[in-house]
């Protein structure tokens, strides 16, 4: 297949961190049967959608990365919207809204895809991208096999899914939405997408929020009263306008933000006696001392 590939690229120029070092092959399929086809012929290959929500190791990467960003379909008819892997949610939620469907408000402004939207169980603004989802087809890595799953089987719960425990990668998705006022719809997107740009950076490299909600409170609001905004370690630090968002500011590498994740973790367990549990995904070859960050950073 007339596949294109990426080799020896820096990660970083990929990256929304801005941090990466080289990976060998970089593979971006255009449907679903040149992604087929790379995850039945790959040995292990990482799959990506616009590299959010990730950290890469500034050592770089031994694997082969897919990333499905040029995966980008979907199809509205009435109420029904079906959409690959690769669509962003910004994208989605705009066409929807075009449409005068509602329930993909909350996504207008993620720079993810519904591929890891629907890995993470992506949520905002009292809305969830499993709400409205029927089912999903996903290919079995083990198996070389597609299945259908339905919205049960995916095993959804907050900032989670299937995905994360069992050797699935979704291919497409179908939904069910609502019909709305248009007007209505792209008021709300407006409010969103302000939100977003009173309390998250915009145009500063970063990979959305560090860490999970614990359960009925806020890590925002705990990182905020541990004074993490003072916070930074080498090019990192933390965003001055929101907590729970690291920043590169100066050429940061994997270790200066696994090592502000850490003594951001620890001032709040200290504080409040909970661990935080990191949002954010690392991938990579490890230095011996990121090793033994990352054993106590994403240990439950």
């Amino acid at each position: 297949m007339d596949i294109e590939v990426k080799h020896n690229i820096e990660l970083k120029e990929v990256s929304y961190f801005k941090i990466g070092g080289k990976v060998k092959n970089l593979y971006y399929p255009k449907n679903i049967d040149e992604f087929v086809y790379l995850l039945s012929n790959l040995e292990k290959p990482l799959v990506f959608g616009g590299f959010s929500n990730v950290l890469f190791s500034s050592s770089g990467i031994k694997e082969d990365l897919i990333c499905t960003q040029k995966m980008n379909e979907y199809k509205i008819e009435k109420t029904h919207v079906k959409a690959s892997a690769g669509v962003r949610g910004a994208v989605i939620s705009r066409a929807c809204m075009e449409n005068s469907l509602t329930g993909f408000e909350f996504m207008s402004g993620f720079p993810g895809s519904i591929g890891g939207n629907i890995y993470m169980n992506a949520s905002a603004h009292k809305q969830c991208i499993s709400d409205h989802l029927i089912s999903a087809k996903v290919f079995n890595t083990d198996t070389k096999q597609i299945l259908e799953l339905t919205k049960d089987e995916l095993g959804f719960d907050y900032r989670t899914s299937i995905l994360q425990t069992k050797p699935y990668i979704l291919l497409e998705a179908e939904f069910e939405l609502s019909e709305g006022n248009k007007e209505e719809i792209q008021n709300t997107i407006i409010q969103n997408r302000e939100f977003r740009k009173a309390h998250q950076p915009q145009s500063l490299p970063n990979v959305g929020s560090i860490f999970r909600n614990p359960t009925g409170d806020s890590a925002g609001r705990m990182l905020d009263e541990i004074g993490a905004k003072t916070l930074s370690v080498g090019g990192a630090r933390v965003f001055e306008n929101h907590a729970n968002f690291i920043i590169n500011t100066d050429n940061a590498t994997s270790t200066d933000v696994l090592e502000l994740m850490l003594i951001m973790q620890n001032k709040v367990k200290e504080k409040f006696k909970v661990k935080l549990r990191p949002e954010v995904k690392y991938f990579g070859e490890m230095t011996d001392r990121e090793k033994e960050i990352c054993t106590i950073l994403f240990q439950k």
